[in-house]
């Protein structure tokens, strides 16, 4: 028959200092675990773009939204400026379909506003890209 050894009793039976290192890396562990997640460069996590806030604006009803540079080498007058070029021709009624959802050229920039669900969801009301940058009019949140 084989004697039944308890946590405490292997524990006793370990040297201190390998004791320690158990502990400090299960602390180390722990705490790696809580860290944020979505970034770990080692797993090929992703790596959450830096976002440039430029200002306010308003879309064609009137609703106040921040605008971001999400993406790209754009500076915020040109940012802003698309973003106001953009409300004016689709108050001018330059936006095909119903509320101009379809897009817009605004000096060589592509934009649009994203359905309702959407802004909703993310907040996001429309975006304007152009060569690989993005220009985003956002809701700001609620305070």
């Amino acid at each position: 028959m084989h004697p039944r050894w308890s946590l405490s009793d292997v524990s006793l039976r370990l040297p201190v200092p390998l004791r320690l290192a158990l502990l400090v890396t299960a602390i180390g562990l722990a705490a790696a675990a809580c860290g944020p997640s979505g970034h770990n460069a080692a797993s090929g996590g992703t790596h959450k773009p830096a976002v440039t806030q430029c200002g306010m604006a308003r879309t064609p009803a009137n609703v106040p939204v921040k605008v971001e540079i999400t993406k790209g080498q754009v500076g915020c007058p040109a940012a802003m400026s698309v973003e106001h070029q953009y409300r004016k021709a689709i108050l001018d009624g330059k936006g095909p379909g119903a509320g101009g959802s379809g897009p817009v050229n605004v000096g060589g920039w592509q934009c649009r506003v994203y359905p309702t669900p959407q802004v909703l969801k993310t907040g996001w009301a429309s975006r304007c890209t152009r060569n690989g940058a993005e220009i985003l009019a956002v809701l700001p949140t609620p305070s």
